[in-house]
């Protein structure tokens, strides 16, 4: 049984493997998912080729049964779970007209029922850790767009602004038994996801990846008696206009 172990979804880039490699440097044991096997592991290999331990698991946040295998093998490899990082999300644009189903559908299944699953599946492990020690840690990655509805991202908004209401819902929950849930709601920042705005917002005015790995390492430090249920994370003059 590792000492801590973490496990991060959409670990193969951007804030998710910021997150990772900070939550290794930090002595934890890891399982990082994402979709994609071949750049999974080229992301894992390199937080390896950092001297970290790490456990790769592809899996399909939108199937259920992929999730369950992937909190299987996450038991199985670490026997312990202290901080969850529910980070895989998708974002499809379009006006609400045109929106198809299919796209709707989508990203319901994968920002939020994902979600929903995932914490599920994990909290008996989250209990027992919160038992131990009194500060387990779930992150769940919302949106500034969950807090502030954007037009043409109106099906994205909604599943953030629903895993806000999630998160504070499942503090409610478990707070009592030692585990943290937080809601991060960050603006642009610079990963993949955000490739989409070349022209309209430079690279280099947005969020760095390593400051929302750098929050996740201030929630590990505060005391058990003090939860931070949400955070947000915006740029400068950003704040009612993101």
């Amino acid at each position: 049984m590792a000492d801590r172990a973490a496990l991060v979804t959409g670990g193969s880039s951007g804030i998710g493997l910021a997150i990772a490699r900070a939550l290794g440097q930090d002595g934890y044991s890891l399982t990082v998912s994402a979709r994609r096997p071949e750049k999974l592991e080229e992301a894992v290999d390199g937080l390896r080729g950092d001297g970290l331990e790490v456990e790769s698991v592809p899996a399909n946040m939108a199937k259920e049964e992929e999730i369950l295998a992937l909190i299987e093998r996450h038991r199985d490899r670490w026997g312990r779970m202290d901080v969850l990082i529910n980070n895989a999300g998708i974002g499809i644009g379009g006006e609400i007209a045109e929106q198809q189903t299919k796209h709707l559908d989508m990203q319901l299944g994968v920002n939020l029922r994902a979600v929903y699953l995932t914490l599920r599946e994990a909290i008996p492990m989250l209990k027992e850790a919160g038992a131990e020690h009194g500060k387990a840690l779930v992150v769940n990655m919302a949106s500034i767009a969950g807090k502030f509805g954007q037009p043409w991202l109106a099906a994205y908004s909604a599943t953030k602004a629903a895993v806000v209401g999630l998160s504070q819902a499942a503090h409610g929950e478990l707070s009592n038994d030692g585990v943290q849930v937080s809601a991060f709601a960050p603006a642009f920042v610079d990963t993949p996801m955000t490739d989409w705005t070349a022209g309209q917002v430079p690279k280099e005015e947005m969020i760095r990846p390593e400051d929302i790995a750098e929050a996740v390492r201030f929630l590990l430090r505060t005391s058990p008696a003090c939860i931070v249920p949400e955070i947000q994370f915006v740029r400068p003059g950003d704040l009612m206009r993101t």
